[in-house]
């Protein structure tokens, strides 16, 4: 198995929808669909037994909780923080997305997004990077404002330039071919960003921006 395949669960629980994502990723070359689960606890299962670079989740996943998938979120960033978490849910809820984000997750996609926008998701967070389609962006900045605020928020202009590429989804490669310097340079701005909001996580700092008004 190539080094540089993607390999992903997948958590839903309608089977159709799991098997229309399957088709749709297994058509990308360097995209692998390991494991299907329909429940919080297979899915934790299928997680910690196959340890994928991405599991992406529904936050619905019964009659029940509109965010059962909001736990599940928490259970495998906990247990396993390798594993980058993509929401890929009908909700596009404010409260909704800045959960998620708190909890770990590393992007949120609407389902009715271009089918591209979920590949592109996909190869982001396995590049380390986030993923957020432009209304989930909206709704997080929309969301942010007015809360409390971090510990310092004193950027220069070039990590505000950066800031705004990370609100978009941008990883350190793609901040740098924006920007016209090196991915070493943008992830060392990106560093500065952490620190100065006082965050530990790239979705963290846009999150803690967006309290500020910074994005």
């Amino acid at each position: 198995m190539s080094t540089d395949l993607i390999t992903v669960v997948l958590v839903d629980d309608h089977a159709i929808v799991r098997q229309g994502l399957r088709a749709l990723l297994e058509r990308e070359r360097d995209i692998e669909v390991v494991g299907e689960a329909s429940d919080p606890q297979s899915a934790m299962r299928l997680v910690q037994a196959l340890s994928p670079d991405v599991a992406v989740l529904d936050l619905k996943l019964s009659a029940g909780s509109d965010a059962e998938g909001l736990a599940l979120c928490s259970e495998i960033v906990a247990s396993q923080p390798q594993v980058a978490v993509l929401i890929l849910t009908t909700f596009l809820d404010d409260q909704l997305i800045l959960d998620a984000i708190s909890r770990g997750a590393k992007g949120y996609v609407v389902k009715d997004v271009d089918t591209s926008s979920v590949v592109n998701a996909i190869r982001d967070l396995k590049a380390g990077g986030s993923f957020f389609d432009p209304r989930s962006s909206t709704a997080i900045v929309r969301g942010l404002h007015g809360t409390e605020e971090p510990r310092s928020h004193e950027l220069t202009g070039r990590e505000r330039e950066v800031l705004n590429l990370l609100a978009l989804g941008r990883s350190n490669k793609q901040i740098g071919e924006e920007l016209f310097i090196s991915a070493a340079t943008a992830k060392f701005h990106v560093g500065n960003i952490m620190r100065k909001l006082g965050s530990t996580r790239r979705a963290e700092a846009v999150y803690a921006a967006g309290k500020l008004g910074l994005v």
